[in-house]
């Protein structure tokens, strides 16, 4: 049984500390309604999202084409990187994926920010098996969700992301099948 799981990396978020309230800039407004149109037909069952704001505010369009609400799962949230502001993102971020059991301060490693996001998505393919369902998250919890399934997604994959960014994710019973991108920022 196929189930399509449409990875939808948040639209471009006003910079804030609070990374559960942080909200769409306009622009990521107007890229949300994007997504919404590129997603509208593709006869979606459920629409799962990181309790995130930003993730949430890309996706919710849907819910008056698709007629159902939003189902929060918590472990679809953006990893941790440092508990602390680090001096210099890019290094940080590349470290992290150089080693996958290193972590920051405070931090989530990618072993471990990994296994959360597959925990949610096991429950997600046990609860929805054979729907197609949007999952409004964020892109570094996506790309290690996405490279446990295929170790071709990895730091440089992460690297090309837009923002948003959409993935089309085929699954036969749990084994990924095939993998297409969706958005085109054009």
């Amino acid at each position: 049984m196929i189930t399509n799981l449409y990875f939808v990396r948040h639209a471009h978020s006003i910079y804030s500390t609070d990374e559960l309230n942080r909200p769409l800039s306009e622009r990521g407004k107007e890229d949300a309604r994007k997504v919404t149109e590129i997603l509208k037909n593709q006869r979606l069952d459920i629409l799962i999202s990181s309790p995130y704001k930003r993730a949430l505010q890309t996706i919710e369009g849907l819910t008056g084409i698709v007629g159902i609400e939003i189902v929060i799962e918590e472990d679809f949230k953006e990893r941790l990187l440092s508990e602390k502001p680090l001096n210099d993102f890019d290094i940080a971020i590349a470290k992290v994926w150089e080693e996958y059991s290193f972590s920051w301060e405070g931090g989530e490693s990618n072993v471990v920010a990994q296994d959360r996001g597959v925990r949610a998505l096991e429950k997600v393919l046990e609860r929805y098996e054979g729907k197609n369902i949007a999952i409004g998250t964020h892109g570094n919890i996506m790309v290690l969700i996405m490279n446990y399934l295929d170790k071709r997604f990895d730091y440089t994959f992460w690297k090309r992301l837009s923002m948003p960014d959409i993935y089309k994710l085929s699954l036969d019973n749990r084994k990924l099948i095939d993998v297409r991108r969706i958005w085109d920022k054009s």
